[in-house]
């Protein structure tokens, strides 16, 4: 039986930090399996979580030394990962972190070189998921619904809560997937407001109360009326939400509060419309899923109509890294890991740029 082991990479838009997930992948009779061997995070300083959040307005030539030095960057944390746990790895799979997402305007940019990456690495590099998906049409996202397809399929619906939550789902024979809107991020922009990483399990927010403005705002923004396939990122944030916070004079507690009702209205009416059958499972990852004042309120507004399960901690954390090495996996096999029902692209691809160490 071959197995391929593989380190998966992940930076998402909440900017927490750097996620490395060792992988074991294989068939068995024509079914995926995996096994998560070791995991790491690392946080990012102040001082690099401000340069990948102004990274979208440097120049050209400092937008290239960052890209390389983040590549570099990358590939020395991977060699310590491997020298940590004396890992016997095929390949790296790396997301690299989104910077800029525009398919609208045909491209989307996530930095960290990969040649970079290889060479300090030492180890053959899979980069750069996105691109040919958007070079074909497409929306270059969600990515993850192939992984939910391959390696999650009990499950009727997968939610994400990542800095943006996006959500897959099989319709009849097509995996069907998009960003719903806003999650982590916004929580995440004002707990930075007094100087902390994020609102554990969501206490700040349980204390405090609905800002009935603040939330019609919200609620109002015109990105959910959208029709999927559709992606957004950072651009969409910063223009459209982080203006709503700004002009609202209230507590922190009942910030986030609001927030988390404006998260949860949007996915439960979102879901609700989807719902299949009278009752239906819900495979919740993502750092939401660990947000327990969240998850609450979240599985109030769905009612009986879905189940909502958390896996382990080390999946919850560690789900996208894991699809990502697992897309890497697909990618070194050239088969297909981008779904044209998804993204809305011309057809499905095999997405990735593999560098070679030098």
């Amino acid at each position: 039986m071959q197995t391929y082991k593989v380190i998966g990479l992940m930076s998402g838009t909440s900017l927490d930090g750097l996620d490395l997930a060792y992988c074991h992948f294989y068939k068995e009779n024509t079914n995926w399996k995996f096994t998560i061997v070791t995991t790491k995070s690392i946080d990012y300083t102040q001082d690099l979580k401000e340069r990948l959040k102004n990274a979208i307005l440097l120049p050209v030539p400092e937008f290239t030394e960052l890209h390389n030095w983040y590549g570099t960057w990358l590939g020395k944390q991977v060699k310590e990962f491997v020298r940590e746990h004396n890992l016997d790895v095929d390949f790296v799979a790396s997301h690299g972190h989104t910077t800029h997402h525009k398919p609208e305007k045909g491209f989307t940019l996530q930095i960290g070189s990969g040649q970079h990456l290889a060479n300090n690495s030492g180890i053959k590099t899979i980069c750069d998921f996105r691109t040919n998906d958007v070079a074909l049409g497409g929306q270059g996202a969600p990515l993850v619904p192939i992984g939910d397809m391959h390696l999650f399929s009990e499950y009727d619906f997968c939610l994400n809560l990542g800095g943006i939550s996006n959500v897959s789902f099989q319709q009849k024979e097509k995996r069907i997937a998009y960003d719903i809107g806003i999650a982590n991020m916004a929580l995440n922009y004002v707990t930075q407001k007094i100087d902390l990483g994020y609102d554990k399990n969501g206490e700040l927010a349980k204390s405090g109360t609905v800002n009935t403005t603040l939330l019609s705002n919200l609620n109002g923004l015109a990105y959910y009326k959208l029709s999927y396939p559709k992606s957004t990122g950072f651009e969409w944030f910063k223009k459209e939400i982080i203006p709503i916070i700004e002009n609202t004079e209230d507590t922190i507690e009942n910030i986030l509060h609001t927030i988390i009702l404006h998260i949860c209205n949007t996915i439960s009416n979102d879901l609700l419309a989807k719902a299949q059958k009278p009752k239906n499972t819900l495979l919740v990852t993502g750092g939401g899923a660990l947000n327990g004042f969240l998850m609450n309120i979240l599985k109030d507004k769905l009612g009986n109509t879905f189940v909502l399960e958390t896996p382990s901690k080390t999946v919850i954390e560690f789900k996208e890294a894991l699809i990502f090495a697992f897309m890497g996996t697909l990618r070194h096999l050239e088969q297909p890991n981008a779904l044209a029902t998804v993204t809305g692209a011309k057809k499905d691809s095999s997405c990735g740029v593999i560098y070679i160490p030098q």
